[in-house]
C-alpha cells in the first residue's frame, strides 16, 4: 500500500510550518511512523520501501511544479502517479492522465510527502519523466540563497 498526502487536506503534499531551515542544515531524508526502522530509502534517495513516511528535503517554491511517484511491484508491474502544484490547486495524474480531482486551499510551505506500507516500493521521479508534464509545469527546482 502506498499513498501521497497532505497534512492540511488529507490528500497529496505536506504543508510545512514556519520553522524553515537552509537546505545545507536539513537532513536529506526525514522519516516518521511506528515502524520507521523498516523504511528503506535507496537508489540515491529516490526509492522508498517498507513501512512509514518519507518527507522531501525541499519545499515546492516555484509557481508550477511537477513530480511523480512510480509504484513498483517486484520491478515489473508499475503505475505512475504524477502531481502538479501551482499554489492554487494540486492535481493528480495516473500514467499521464489527469484524474480530475483537484485539491485546493493548501496554505503555507508545501513539501512532497510519501507514505509506504506493507513493503510497497515507490520510486520518486523529479526529472526525465516518461509522461510529459502538463504545459507550463516543470520539475522541482531547489531554491538557493545567493549572498
Amino acid at each position: 500500500m502506498a499513498a501521497v498526502f497532505t497534512r492540511s487536506t488529507g490528500c497529496c503534499c505536506a504543508a510545512g510550518g514556519s520553522d524553515h531551515k537552509d537546505l545545507k542544515e536539513m537532513s536529506s531524508v526525514q522519516l516518521m511512523g511506528a515502524d520507521v526502522v523498516v523504511v528503506v530509502v535507496v537508489k540515491i534517495g529516490r526509492r522508498i520501501c517498507g513501512s512509514g513516511v518519507c518527507l522531501a528535503n525541499a519545499p515546492l517554491h516555484q509557481n508550477k511544479s511537477y513530480f511523480k511517484f512510480r509504484v513498483q511491484s517486484r520491478g515489473v508491474w508499475e503505475v505512475g502517479v504524477g502531481l502538479t502544484y501551482d499554489h492554487v490547486e494540486l492535481n493528480l495524474y495516473l500514467n499521464g492522465k489527469n484524474m480530475q480531482c483537484p485539491a485546493s486551499g493548501i496554505r503555507g510551505t508545501v513539501f512532497p510527502v510519501v507514505y509506504v506500507d506493507k513493503n510497497a516500493i515507490l520510486d520518486c521521479q523529479i526529472s526525465d519523466f516518461y509522461h510529459i508534464p502538463p504545459q507550463g509545469f516543470e520539475k522541482i527546482l531547489f531554491e538557493q540563497q545567493i549572498f
